[in-house]
């Protein structure tokens, strides 16, 4: 075996007994079963590789990026959540408004589908679907609600 594919299959063991802990609460009488915080939800979804998933979080913009105008336009930066594991944010611009206040160290909460890579992830999805068929998402900075 490889050092990577060990490495991988470490920290997908670490997600699965995480998960279960937090589900469970290790089964000890007068623990109370407690559901995933975003970021450990985020946290196993990175561990395990998946994608496709809907996640409610919070985190703080460390960096902005240029818009990407492929595939309809998308305001991006980075937030890093309380864990330490890094996402994009994929804010599409063409349905939603754009946070135009925006700043390094700025407090976000998101809703939105989460994709796995290998650099932390993007969230997208932060806005609602105009036919109706994908469960909405949003953005809030400074209390004010995008989507």
């Amino acid at each position: 075996m490889t050092h990577e594919l060990i490495f991988r299959t470490l920290k997908h063991v670490v997600a699965l007994v995480l998960a279960t802990i937090l589900l469970t609460g290790c089964g000890q009488p007068g623990v109370q079963e407690s559901v995933p915080t975003g970021d450990e939800e985020l946290a196993i979804a990175s561990a395990e590789h998946r994608s496709g998933i809907q996640v409610t979080g919070a985190g703080t913009v460390v960096r902005l990026l240029p818009d990407d105008d492929e595939e309809g336009r998308h305001q991006r930066f980075i937030l890093v959540l309380s864990s330490g594991q890094t996402l994009l944010v994929a804010h599409n611009i063409d349905v939603a408004p754009r946070i135009d206040s925006i700043q390094p160290g700025d407090s976000i909460e998101f809703s939105g589908v989460y994709e796995w890579n290998d650099q932390g992830g993007v969230v997208h999805w932060m806005h609602r679907d105009p036919r109706g068929d994908h469960q909405p998402g949003w953005l809030k900075h400074d209390g004010r609600l995008y989507q």
